[in-house]
This record gives C-alpha cells, structure tokens and sequence, in this order.
C-alpha cells in the first residue's frame, strides 16, 4: 500500500548566511520521517514565486512565522491522509489552496517545503534514492559544476559590474575530478589575491576583490586557472543581471562608468567572447527583454545565452523564449516555480525544446541537497553551487559526490576529458 501522510509540521531554522526560512518535517503512517527546507534569493526577479516574510523589525523583516503558520493551520490539515507518490495532485492541491499567481498568500517558501518533503516521503516509500524516483533508470549522469569565483553587483562590495563572474569545469573525465580541480581554482585565486591585496571581502563564497574592470576579472581567474593546472579545461561564464545594468528612462545600459546603447551594449558581449573563453552570459538584458536575448543568440549561436530572471523556471515565459528564441539555455531554481512538479515541467520543457539546463541554488541556502538529486533526474548539464567552501554549498557537492560513488561504473560525466581547445578562437586568452 502507498505510504500516505500522517503529520506535517514546520518551523523557522536560517540559512547559511542567517536568513529565516522553513522547514517541514512530514511523517507517515508507515513510520517514514523526512524533513525539507527552502532557500531564498538576495537578487530576485519581479515574476517568480514570493516568499512570504513576516515583515516588522523582528530579522529586519525576514522572520517567516506567518509562512510557518499557514503550512501548520493551512496547508497540514488539509494533506493528512494523501498517498506521498502523488506529487502532482499534491503540488495541484497546494497551488489551488493558495489561489493566487505567484504563491502570495500562503507564500512560495511554505508551499514549497511540503512539496519537497512529500518528494523525499514518496521516495523512501518506494525504496528509491531521490533521484532515480524523479528521474527513472536512466538518471546516471553528473552535471558539470559552475561556481562564482569573483563576486561583483549591487550586493557585493567590489565595484565591479556584474553579480557573478563565474567558471565551468568542462574538461574533465568525472564530477569528482572536476571537484578536486574547482578547489584548487579556488584556493589558487585566493592565494593570488591575498598576494596582490592583502585580505579580499568574500560575498556569498566568492572574493569581492579591489579589481578594476571585467578584464582585469578575466585575466586574473585565468591567472589562477594556469596557476592550478588547468589551462583548457576550464570555461568563464557571466551572471550579468542585466536589470541591476538597465537604465529603462534612457533604454541604455551602465557598464564601467559608460551608459552604452543596445548595439553597443550587445558589441561588448561580443568583444568578450572573442578575447576570452566566455562560454556563458547569465541575464544579459532587464527582466522582460526577451527581443534583446533573441539577438544576442543569434550572433552567439555556439555559446549558453541563459534565462534566470527572464524565465524563472516558469514554463509559460520559458515558452515565449523558446518561440522567440530568446536564450538557448533554462537556470532552473526550484523556489521560483514554488512547487516540485512545476520545476520539473520547466525542465522537461526545456530539454523537449533542446534547450539547456542548469540547476542553480540561491544566495540563501539551507542544507538541503534536495538540487543534487534534481540535477540528475532531469538529466541537466550543469549545475550552479558556488564555491566549495560553506557547509551549505558542500552539502550539495557532497551529496552529487555520493551519488557517483552509488552509480558506480554506470556513472556518466556532462564533461569531457578533451577540454575547450575546440571552442577557443584564435585570439582567445587561455
């Protein structure tokens, strides 16, 4: 028989930087006990699902006990009794209670930790590791990790222009190797900076360097790369955050002191990409420009043009893009959609469409590796983490370092041991 719920309970634990957040533990009648928790972004698109914040002084705002009572006098009551294997009337259940378009009332954050919990519950009912019940039999292959090396944006404290200047490690055999490789990138940038400045601010992880410009970014990730060992193994990619960029009273975007038009704008990303190993540009425009986004691929057919705060794991503005070909390639965080089924929908119907998929955590993590086993199921390429140094960014690392070991000889790698040297034009710094 389907294990169905007996109780579910949430409260207020804090993320890993010490935002408030909830968690659910949901318990059986067959004994099974599970718990769930959900992050939070710092910079958020206006379109994705809303956290419901308590507002007040208490955590200058962001305590989440109402949230906390809508799953315990709300959303509880009505799901006791449900088989935990169906998902998706679950998910349905919780976007009807709710009612409205983007999970205001009841809020994202407690929506989304009882779906995630009665994912975890369907899974340990059935005997399956969460990402073989998500994704089937065939869910075999790692992702690529993507990390921010060098924080930047309005929430960071280096004056420089974009939010996440980032890596890939593409060129290696296995996600274990690629790991070794992301440590030693890490800890070799930050023994470079420490020489050049002394002690460098961290933001979220990354170094918030006193660099100047996004060359001198470039140049100095790539110095650290040469420095680990791993010239030609190693991608650049940009979070742009183009909305942060965006001047809309002129239509003109700021970059580097200089208000740039969109043709010139679009020419700068070009310039990038010719000189560097730039294989990712991140929200490149504001929210809603998914004309823009559509050009930009066009010129960089062979590179990852990615929608975050365009799409917002939304399959309805997922489809504008994929009509328009606005981007090549979906960020999936499962916070946006606000329910599991809903951001495993977004990524079917990205790969249905032949677009990528990345799966992302946010800047307010918990300890959940719930990501990890998503990005397996769905069969995405890579995977956003951050840098390898908080416990809230390694419980992922680990969990998709266990699942390797489990899959064994069956393990697949997204990279490959053959490197970039193919993608590398001839006037492209290595």
């Amino acid at each position: 028989m389907t294990a169905v719920i007996r109780s579910i309970e949430a409260y207020e634990i804090l993320t890993g930087p010490g935002r408030p957040t909830v968690e659910v533990e949901l318990t059986t009648d067959s004994g099974i006990q599970v718990t769930a928790s959900v992050p939070s972004g710092t910079s958020t698109g206006s379109h994705e699902a809303k956290a419901l914040f308590d507002g007040g002084t208490r955590f200058r705002g962001y305590g989440v006990r109402r949230a906390v009572e809508n799953v315990n006098g709300i959303i509880a009551p009505a799901l006791c009794g449900e088989g935990v294997t169906s998902q998706e009337k679950i998910d349905r259940q919780l976007i009807d209670m709710d009612g409205t378009p983007n999970k205001e009332k009841l809020g994202g954050n407690a929506i989304l930790a009882v779906s995630l919990a009665v994912a975890k519950a369907g899974a340990a009912s059935l005997g399956l590791p969460l990402y073989r019940y998500l994704g089937g039999f065939g869910a075999n292959r790692l992702p690529v990790p993507i990390a921010t090396l060098i924080a930047g944006g309005k929430h960071s404290p280096a004056l420089l222009d974009f939010e996440d200047y980032l890596i890939g490690l593409d060129g290696f055999d296995d996600f274990v190797s690629a790991v070794d490789a992301l440590w030693e990138i890490h800890h070799c940038l930050g023994s470079l900076l420490t020489k050049r400045y002394g002690d460098v601010p961290n933001s979220g992880g990354a170094y918030a360097p006193p660099l100047r410009g996004n060359a001198e970014v470039f140049e100095t990730i790539l110095d650290a790369v040469e420095k680990a060992g791993c010239t030609g193994r190693v991608s650049l990619g940009l979070d742009v955050v183009g909305s942060d960029l965006y001047l809309p009273e002129k239509g003109r975007y700021r970059i580097s002191g200089r208000e740039l038009d969109l043709d010139e704008y679009i020419a700068y990303f070009l310039e990038l990409t010719r000189i560097y190993p730039l294989e990712l540009i991140e929200d490149p425009f504001h929210e809603d420009d998914f004309d823009s986004q559509a050009k930009l691929t066009a010129l960089l057919p062979t590179k990852r043009i990615v929608g975050d705060d365009l799409f917002v794991t939304n399959s309805a503005r997922l489809s504008q893009g994929i009509r328009c070909k606005a981007g090549n390639t979906l960020l999936l965080k499962v916070n946006q959609a606000g329910t599991v089924s809903e951001a495993f929908q977004a990524g079917m119907l990205a790969k249905r469409n032949d677009f990528g998929v990345i799966v992302s955590l946010r800047s307010n993590e918990t300890n959940d590796s719930f990501i990890a086993d998503l990005a397996v199921a769905l069969d995405a390429e890579r995977i956003k983490l951050g840098g390898p140094v908080r416990g809230e960014r390694n419980a992922k690392y680990n969990r998709l370092l266990r699942i390797e070991r489990q899959l064994g000889a069956g393990a697949m790698f997204a990279g490959s041991s053959a490197g970039l040297a193919a993608l590398a034009g001839p006037e492209q710094r290595y």
